[in-house]
């Protein structure tokens, strides 16, 4: 990795601004005809909730072929906020936009904004995607206010998604995050953050950012970094996200390797933390309950059905080095035959593979991507088992279920603590 995501350019502008008290990161990449949307509301925002803190407003692209960070900077505030900003000259709004540099991906825009935050001193920064559709100025209060008032480090988001919007963060990010940390962070890959200046810092210290992290691993990486590192975390109820929804079937697979590598390889960086975990715990929540109706996606049932059937006859090698036999032999034993809704991938079989997977990933000849990609079908598969399962839900009905596995995970933890130890006393032995 580059030792700046920031060119002499970019910090040049960074330095001639000087310091700030507040500041909006949005990443970015192609999102002229969103991210206005997004300017003008985290511009209200920060002056509307904090008119006593100098804000900024900073976009890190990824060097988009639309507009996008001429809309960034482009955007009028809403008319209503003038006569505010021109109260005093410290409410000036000043916003920026740049092209960051190195790897290609969500990962390295952040850290160009932490780089950022670090360089102008920030008491706190929230970070927020730039294809939001929901996001509302009170946003900003709700993910800055708990670093700013409360001496919190780290926020993370908490959404009303529908049933089958957040695949990765339901079967694998949330329950994990809980069953290895004890901690119950709803949405560990939301996108939308709020961080403390103390945290930018450490972040920027830490070793563990890499190529994964670089693109869709840095929520995860942020938010378990933030757990294990000792800041004190909470989350922020935001009510619906609106977004540019993928279809697991078809979108997925790249993010879902990036993603779960990231919290595969800080699994083993803090195992001495995790092995000594039990339970779980509920972590505090900030803002009030929403009652709100999650925007419906649809998603591609008989395709993923297929993608998992397809893998079973490609991917029986990995799947046999990485599962134990009994995992691989139910994995093998999977009825396929007939209508889509009579599919079952149970969460008893998905955790265990899961587990499995990780105590693999660890082995020390282990090929890390041949890995992940052979775990990724297994994923399809259990997908559609949920979608299966949950058909005739409400996305509320759906999220007991969610809550039912992320229990399951926890109770099935001493299946991974054997094989890991087990794992580590063979590597010891070689």
């Amino acid at each position: 990795m580059p030792s700046s995501a920031l060119d002499a350019e970019g910090l040049a502008e960074v330095r001639r601004i000087g310091s700030a008290d507040l500041m909006v990161g949005i990443p970015s990449f192609g999102n002229a005809e969103t991210i206005g949307y997004v300017v003008r509301a985290a511009t209200a925002g920060m002056v509307q909730y904090f008119p006593d803190l100098k804000p900024i407003l900073v976009n890190s692209d990824g060097n988009s072929s639309d507009d996008t960070p001429r809309v960034a900077v482009s955007t009028e505030s809403p008319d209503y906020l003038e006569k505010v900003i021109l109260v005093s000259p410290k409410h000036k709004l000043q916003r920026i936009s740049f092209t960051y540099q190195g790897t290609s991906g969500k990962g390295t825009a952040v850290r160009a904004l932490f780089e950022v935050a670090r360089e102008l001193k920030v008491k706190a920064m929230v970070m927020v995607d730039s294809d939001l559709r929901s996001i509302v100025p009170e946003w900003v209060e709700l993910l800055a206010g708990p670093i700013l008032k409360g001496g919190y480090d780290f926020v993370a988001p908490m959404y009303a998604r529908y049933k089958y919007d957040g695949t990765i963060t339901n079967n694998i990010s949330y329950p994990l995050t809980r069953a290895l940390y004890g901690t119950r962070i709803r949405q560990p890959i939301g996108g939308d953050f709020g961080v403390s200046g103390d945290l930018v810092s450490r972040y920027l210290e830490l070793d563990t950012f890499d190529e994964l992290t670089a693109r869709f691993g840095i929520d995860i990486w942020m938010t378990h970094s933030a757990i294990n590192e000792g800041f004190a975390v909470c989350q922020a109820r935001l009510g619906a996200k609106i977004h540019d929804a993928k279809d697991p079937a078809s979108d997925l697979g790249p993010m879902f390797r990036q993603v779960v590598g990231t919290l595969f390889k800080l699994a083993g960086r803090y195992e001495d933390r995790w092995l000594r975990v039990r339970g779980s715990h509920p972590i505090p929540e900030y803002g009030f309950e929403r009652l709100v109706a999650p925007e419906e996606i649809t998603v591609n049932h008989a395709k993923l059905i297929d993608n998992f059937e397809q893998a079973r006859l490609a991917q029986r090698d990995a799947w046999a080095e990485m599962l134990s036999t009994e995992q691989l032999e139910r994995v093998m034993g999977l009825a396929l035959d007939g209508d889509p809704s009579d599919f079952h991938f149970s969460a008893d079989l998905w955790i265990r593979c899961l587990y499995d997977t990780l105590v693999s990933f660890h082995r020390p000849e282990a090929d890390r991507e041949r890995l992940l990609a052979a775990l990724t079908p297994l994923y399809f598969g259990r997908t559609a088992g949920f979608i299966s399962d949950t058909l005739e839900m409400t996305t509320d009905q759906a999220e007991r279920v969610i809550e039912d596995q992320a229990r399951q995970f926890e109770e099935l933890k001493p299946y991974l603590v054997t094989r890991w130890r087990g794992m580590r006393l063979e590597g010891e032995s070689v």
